[in-house]
């Protein structure tokens, strides 16, 4: 019990030691930090300006905070300083300058932590008026002068600037107030100096208004150079000009002098106190000559132009013909226009021509025969005189090149019957260049061709591919004769015609399973592309291109589905498509499937012929048994018996001397003795013994004959028994009746030369 209560005593006196440690370090924020420019942020210069930077600051501790405060103007720190009370920090300036103008703003740190306000501007308008100081008020020339010019109280960077009569003559930027300078003066004279300044204040600048003027004297010195000319008129080219140069007034206290001698931009000659130099005097010497003197910072000069007269002018160089060719010979003419007759005779004056390494043919005074180079060349001349030599501008000579043999030739492809382009062009030759087209000698057209991209282009026509070799073309630059070209070899591209599409084997003999080969062919140039068709589809089902005029499609085994309407068309590069006639293809069944259809129809024909005959029997058999007629015989010699019975369609046959005449008739047969009732049995006939048949003849009558009546009759044939002999006498003893039917009927008669005739009707089974 003691330990617990030990170790809860512990925990407590841990528990509130801790508490108070952690409460001992104090705890603060920055809430928030303001910049003001006080009494405004828009002054006067001289006004006393104060920036004020207040931090507002909690904190949960009595212990006070080191407070870091720091003030920026532009972005570079101005003022920096720590505080531990919580007033707010000041920052003064006294007397504001426009130096001050700028963007201030301050940051507060404490203990590592920092926060930055606002940026406030501050503008102070208004400079200072500036003074400028002399140390004297006259001066010689080039005598220095020291000037001084002041900006009161202002601050900063400043930029001074110096003025002579409104002219600015000094600039100096320093950063501070006063700029002190050494002034020269060179004319002599009054002038009125001032001065002013700027005050710049990133990135603005301010301009101050000008000082007071000040006078200042500045005497001339009698020191002069002198220039001399001699001769000093009438002077031509080749005298000779004596040039002195020197100086007048010359003091023993005067300093360091110099002398130079000029003419143009050439430097002639220098010295100290005296320079001279002679020349030979040329046309172009009539520019200024100038003698310049030096001391010090004072210049001072003398000037001179000398007119010196021409003796002969500059030659010019000039070529005949204008125009020349490669290795031909032109005549260079070198001639001054002009000459000074009173010092110079014509004959005087020589004339050569700087070609050097080059034979030259003179021919009189300055002309010159020379042959034209392979590559253009500048010429000039030289006119001489007295030891004066003058050159002429430089000629320019460029040779023309003879054209060569032109080449002809065919722009794109010559199509028969239509217009195509024929180019004729040289390899080398000089524009411009006449190009003519002949065919077979004959001048067709010419053309120019002035500018390099032109071309030389013809339209033409054939009408047989053989005349494309009659052409040729001539090129011609110059006077000689004009070289031809060759005869123009190129393909003619015949158009396409008579579009043929062939069958094989025949259409009528084209069958399932043939092996079918379709060719197309056509008239006209290759290369030409073949197109197949199929009944009016608008897309080919096969297309190739061939060398030839003809090709073909196959098809191996051919289906009555791809019977139908082939056509085909060709195209080649004349741009032409054709098209060949539609074949109509009808396949035909296979030489098996017909046999097997034969087959089939003689089978059924063949049922078809039992069945029939097996019901003509069985109707036969029915009509037989409902149409039996019994006839007892009258003689008692025969126990036979005749049954008479009712036929159709029973053909007997008459035989006639030569002819065989075949009778459709009906007859009551004899049928094979049967057993007979009783009351047939007693039917016992007088007559003699007669048979009586009816026959239908259904043959044409013989209009020679008795005709017989139309329709059905009854026709009696009375057959008696005569005595032909013993062996062929019969006994007959009954009578058989029957129907004779047809248009016409006829009896049959006996011929006259057989012995007997026998109408007796045949068994019919």
């Amino acid at each position: 019990m003691d330990y617990l209560l030990l170790l809860a005593s512990m925990l407590v006196s841990n528990y509130f030691h801790l508490w108070r440690g952690v409460d001992a370090q104090p705890g603060f924020t920055i809430r928030d930090i303001n910049i003001s420019l006080e009494p405004s942020p828009d002054v006067a210069r001289g006004t006393n300006v104060t920036v004020r930077c207040q931090a507002l600051v909690s904190s949960s501790g009595s212990e006070t905070l080191s407070r870091e405060y720091k003030i920026f103007k532009d972005g570079i720190t101005v003022y920096t300083k720590t505080i531990s009370s919580p007033d707010h920090l000041l920052y003064r300036l006294p007397d504001a300058r426009v130096s001050n103008t700028g963007k201030y703003k301050c940051v507060i740190n404490i203990e590592g932590r920092t926060m930055t306000s606002d940026t406030k501007k501050l503008t102070v308008q208004g400079l200072s008026e500036p003074q400028l100081h002399f140390n004297k008020g006259v001066v010689s020339e080039g005598e220095e002068l020291t000037a001084r010019c002041t900006a009161p109280g202002e601050t900063g960077s400043i930029i001074f600037y110096f003025y002579d009569d409104a002219k600015e003559i000094l600039e100096e930027r320093v950063s501070s107030n006063l700029s002190e300078v050494k002034l020269h003066f060179s004319s002599v004279g009054i002038h009125k100096l001032y001065c002013s300044y700027t005050i710049l204040v990133t990135p603005y600048s301010f301009r101050s208004n000008r000082s007071q003027p000040l006078t200042l004297s500045v005497k001339e010195l009698l020191i002069m150079p002198v220039l001399e000319i001699f001769p000093n008129n009438n002077i031509y080219e080749g005298d000779t000009l004596d040039i002195l140069c020197t100086i007048r007034n010359l003091a023993y206290n005067s300093g360091e002098v110099h002398l130079y001698l000029s003419r143009g931009t050439q430097l002639l000659s220098r010295g100290g106190t005296n320079v001279n130099h002679s020349m030979i005097a040329l046309a172009k010497d009539s520019e200024e000559f100038e003698c310049r003197l030096e001391m010090g910072k004072v210049i001072k000069v003398d000037t001179k132009t000398v007119p010196v007269t021409e003796l002969f002018s500059v030659p010019t160089l000039t070529m005949v013909p204008r125009e020349v060719f490669q290795k031909e010979n032109m005549t260079l003419t070198c001639r001054s226009n002009s000459y000074a007759s009173e010092r110079l005779h014509r004959d005087k004056l020589m004339y050569s021509l700087d070609l050097p390494g080059s034979f030259l043919i003179p021919k009189s005074t300055g002309v010159f025969f020379v042959k034209a180079l392979l590559y253009d060349f500048n010429y000039t001349c030289i006119a001489q005189a007295k030891g004066i030599r003058k050159r002429s501008k430089p000629l320019t000579v460029r040779p023309k090149v003879t054209v060569s043999a032109p080449r002809i030739s065919v722009v794109g492809r010559a199509v028969l019957g239509r217009p195509f382009k024929v180019l004729c062009r040289s390899d080398i030759g000089s524009l411009p260049i006449n190009y003519t087209l002949f065919k077979e000698y004959d001048q067709l057209s010419t053309a120019s061709v002035k500018l390099p991209f032109e071309q030389a282009l013809f339209t033409v026509t054939i009408d047989q591919p053989d005349q494309i070799n009659k052409f040729m073309c001539e090129a011609k630059n110059s006077p000689k004769e004009a070289p031809l070209s060759k005869r123009l070899d190129a393909a003619v591209v015949v158009p396409l015609s008579h579009p043929v599409l062939t069958i094989i084997p025949n259409l009528p003999e084209i069958a399932e399973g043939d092996h079918v080969l379709m060719i197309c062919g056509v008239k006209g140039t290759p290369p030409i592309t073949f197109k197949w068709y199929y009944d009016g589809n608008d897309q080919p089902f096969f297309t190739t291109t061939s060398d030839k005029n003809n090709t073909d499609y196959q098809i191996q085994a051919m289906s009555r589905e791809q019977g139908g309407t082939y056509y085909c068309e060709a195209i080649n590069h004349a741009n032409n498509v054709v098209r060949s006639a539609p074949v109509i293809i009808e396949v035909r069944l296979a030489l098996w499937k017909k046999a097997l259809i034969v087959g089939f129809c003689l089978l059924v024909v063949s049922i078809l012929v039992v069945v029939c005959v097996l019901c003509f029997r069985s109707k036969r058999g029915k009509r037989e048994a409902a149409a039996e007629l019994s006839v007892k015989p009258s003689s008692p010699k025969s126990d036979d018996s005749l049954t008479v019975s009712l036929t159709r369609d029973t053909e007997v046959y008459t035989e006639a001397p030569g002819k065989m005449e075949r009778v459709d008739i009906s007859v009551w047969s004899e049928r094979p003795p049967q057993a007979a009732n009783d009351e047939e049995s007693s039917m016992v006939s007088n007559e003699p013994d007669v048979e009586y048949t009816e026959v239908v003849h259904p043959q044409q009558a013989d209009h020679s004959r008795v005709p017989l009546r139309k329709g059905t009759e009854t026709v009696y044939s009375e057959l008696q028994n005569a005595a032909l002999g013993a062996g062929d006498r019969h006994d007959y003893g009954s009578v058989e009746y029957a129907d004779l039917n047809g248009e016409q009927a006829k009896m049959n008669d006996c011929q006259p030369q057989r012995h007997h005739c026998q109408d007796v009707p045949v068994p019919v089974d």
